[in-house]
């Protein structure tokens, strides 16, 4: 598994943490940093996942109306948070991270989904994220 894959799991960690906790990101983040410190071993993969994490969080409002537009008849409290969490950081990858390909982060997000939420979340992402990447 690649240092980026580590660090996109690890974001998902904590904005579903966030998310199920009904907690602010940033309070999530904040708990994995004083973690993270006495791992040093997994420094390069928290360096990216905070810069996805806080990402997210300065393009909140911008990503999840981007979600919301391009998922047709799906808002985002209807979605898993698994689900959320994903297209959140996979929609940050694509809008606003130009050293990763739009067809990188729509295929990590689309395996994450097909391991980690329901049978149908793949299909979802996978269809979520390609109209946003045409779109931008």
């Amino acid at each position: 598994m690649s240092a980026r894959t580590k660090a996109r799991k690890r974001a998902l960690d904590i904005l579903y943490a966030a998310d199920v906790r009904q907690i602010p990101v940033s309070e999530a983040l904040a708990a994995e940093a004083a973690r993270a410190v006495s791992e040093p071993q997994r420094e390069t993969s928290w360096l990216y996942a905070r810069d996805i994490v806080d990402g997210v969080i300065d393009h909140q409002a911008e990503i999840d109306e981007t979600i919301e537009t391009y998922a047709q008849g799906w808002t985002l409290a209807r979605m898993p948070a698994v689900d959320r969490g994903l297209l959140r950081i996979a929609v940050w990858e694509i809008m606003f991270n130009d050293e990763v390909p739009a067809s990188v982060a729509i295929s990590e997000a689309v395996e994450a989904a097909g391991l980690l939420s329901t049978d149908d979340s793949s299909g979802f992402v996978n269809g979520v994220l390609g109209k946003i990447a045409q779109s931008v």
